[in-house]
């Protein structure tokens, strides 16, 4: 279930106690939470505070892929703009080896890059964050990175996606 109405898109924060307010009714079939998860205190204050039987992730997975390992090991990681890059790499690899290395499916690779870049730069590292964690909704202003990459990445200019899509599919 989600705290958020298709209406509201990301305008308003999800409600939680909606969420746990329907888990109890659903007692004791199992309801899963969902919405607003960016850190692994977000998650657990989800678990600790609702009857939800899990959480799941969405637009918090496509801004930070690895918060997953961030709420397993129960820390804030400082992922390098070296280390996104891969996980871009690795990306790039499945979407080419799922829809094929012909025009089409560098085209249909291009396109879900592009997309997937509109969230990952909504990311501040940790070491550029004024307060930690950072919110689901807070939008970054415009910074410089720690190097010419994460200031790439963190670009919310679509100029800027295309850079990064040339460094991975057009090199």
């Amino acid at each position: 279930l989600h705290g958020r109405s298709r209406e509201q898109r990301y305008t308003k924060l999800s409600d939680w106690d909606y969420i746990d307010h329907c888990a109890q009714l659903a007692n004791p079939m199992p309801l899963f939470g969902n919405g607003d998860i960016l850190s692994f205190e977000d998650a657990n204050r989800a678990k600790a505070t609702t009857s939800v039987s899990g959480i799941m992730i969405a637009r918090g997975a496509l801004i930070k892929p690895w918060i997953f390992t961030e709420i397993k090991e129960q820390r804030h990681w400082d992922i390098s703009s070296r280390e996104r890059f891969e996980i871009l790499q690795d990306f790039r690899n499945y979407g080419l080896e799922h829809w094929g290395s012909d025009t089409q499916g560098v085209e249909k690779s291009r396109k879900f890059l592009l997309e997937w870049l509109s969230f990952l730069c909504r990311y501040i590292p940790i070491g550029l964050l004024e307060h930690v964690p950072q919110k689901i909704n807070e939008r970054p202003p415009y910074y410089l990175g720690r190097d010419y990459l994460e200031t790439l990445m963190a670009s919310q200019n679509v100029s800027d996606w295309i850079k990064i899509r040339i460094l991975l599919i057009d090199y």
